[in-house]
């Protein structure tokens, strides 16, 4: 092989790692949407979603990401999560499942006696360059997931971004937390300068408090806590700016 080929064997070797490498980032739309059911009402409607609902937004090309319900759940939510293409995909796709004659004879069956949701709440979200999501075996039944809400103060929301980025998310693995995603609010969504969305899985209730004690006593987290807020002139979140919720996979969630 003469020198030329060889160097250009290297070359395009490089561009098809660099290729490969943008091609992996998740550019997809995601949606959370939040669900509040009737009273009465919620089983109802996660039986209409687990003999119908799901099947149909896989037949109209949205991807069911995952179903869960609060472990304390006194106001009857479902939060499911969705992810599309793009918006546009997003909007033709929910536009043929409202008219396909499947739904509307499931949703009116199930309506005879009242329709099943109080609240419908939706937020579109776009994944971090950092985000993961790892392998999670099913059958634990003492596995749960955490959706974790962090709301920054002004300019505070790429300092925060940078330190799961640089620091946390290594940590979190390192403490035995499992990712499943990190988004931001997509632009001109509620939260989009300031909003910072992840959902980690745990083997159980202890294991997470478990893994935050030790991840909290890390001297590389505290180092690096400290750092990032000697920076920015303080708290990287607004006061009661850490919002957790614990979550329970429905029997239908793709997430196991």
């Amino acid at each position: 092989m003469t020198r030329r080929t060889a160097l250009l064997c290297s070359l395009l070797t490089a561009f098809s790692s660099f290729a490969a490498s943008a091609g992996a980032a998740d550019t997809k739309c995601y949606e959370l949407r939040t669900y509040t059911a009737a009273p009465g009402k919620l089983d109802a409607l996660l039986q209409r979603f687990r003999n119908h609902t799901v099947a149909l937004f896989a037949k109209h090309g949205m991807t069911n990401v995952g179903y869960w319900v609060p472990a304390e759940n006194p106001d009857r939510k479902l939060i499911y999560l969705l992810s599309y293409p793009d918006r546009t995909a997003r909007d033709s796709s929910f536009k043929a499942f409202g008219s396909d004659p499947a739904w509307q004879t499931a949703q009116a069956a199930s309506e005879v006696n009242g329709k099943l949701v109080d609240k419908v709440e939706s937020r579109f979200l776009t994944a971090t360059d950092f985000s993961k999501t790892d392998p999670v075996a099913a059958g634990n039944p003492s596995r749960i997931y955490e959706l974790r809400t962090y709301t920054c103060g002004t300019d505070r929301l790429a300092p925060l971004l940078g330190r799961f980025r640089d620091h946390t998310v290594a940590l979190f693995s390192k403490y035995g937390m499992k990712h499943f995603g990190y988004w931001t609010p997509s632009a001109g969504q509620p939260g989009a300068s300031d909003t910072l969305m992840y959902l980690l899985v745990h083997d159980s209730k202890d294991a997470m408090a478990a893994s935050f004690e030790a991840f909290r006593a890390d001297p590389t987290w505290i180092a690096a806590k400290a750092a990032s807020e000697k920076a920015a002139g303080g708290s990287l979140t607004v006061p009661d700016g850490v919002q957790s919720v614990v979550l329970l996979p429905t029997d239908f969630s793709p997430a196991p």
